[in-house]
């Protein structure tokens, strides 16, 4: 195979509705809107959930409850068979080295260390919280559980 054989997969191309060029173009003089009302003008047209005037939907049932959603904290999980390939043993292992190492990605708030894997070196870790299985890992292997520094 060349470079020069590749295409798209059939049905992934779609000509290109041409508005407005005239009666032969296949979608002439109203350019598939109608004739003249609301959506057939430019620009125009309903927002979403608009039902004509009549109250919508998401104005007329009740809002109930209070959601949390908001203040929720976001943890970025780490697993403990994850360190040994990517750290020596002694190393101090917080959100900085984390991300360097590229074991962390993204926005988060705090960061956990939980137990899937096994863990040879020793390590002192500071991150935010620690499941109690990795708490027993991570101190089997000579380790030590510190609080973060800010």
């Amino acid at each position: 195979m060349q470079l020069h054989n590749y295409s798209p997969n059939p049905g992934a191309k779609h000509r290109v509705k041409r508005l407005g060029c005239g009666e032969s173009s296949g979608h002439g003089k109203t350019a598939c809107k109608g004739n003249k009302a609301q959506n057939a003008r430019s620009g125009s047209g309903t927002r979403v959930g608009f039902e004509g005037g009549q109250m919508p939907l998401h104005r007329r049932l009740p809002k109930r409850g209070f959601s949390t959603a908001d203040f929720r904290y976001k943890f970025g999980v780490v697993n403990v068979g994850d360190l040994d390939g990517r750290f020596e043993a002694g190393a101090v292992i917080n959100e900085e080295t984390l991300r360097e190492a590229g074991l962390l990605n993204g926005r988060c708030d705090k960061v956990k260390l939980l137990a899937d894997g096994e863990v040879e070196k020793a390590y002192t870790i500071a991150v935010d919280s620690v499941s109690a299985s990795a708490r027993q890992k991570i101190e089997k292997a000579g380790g030590t559980i510190q609080a973060p520094t800010a």
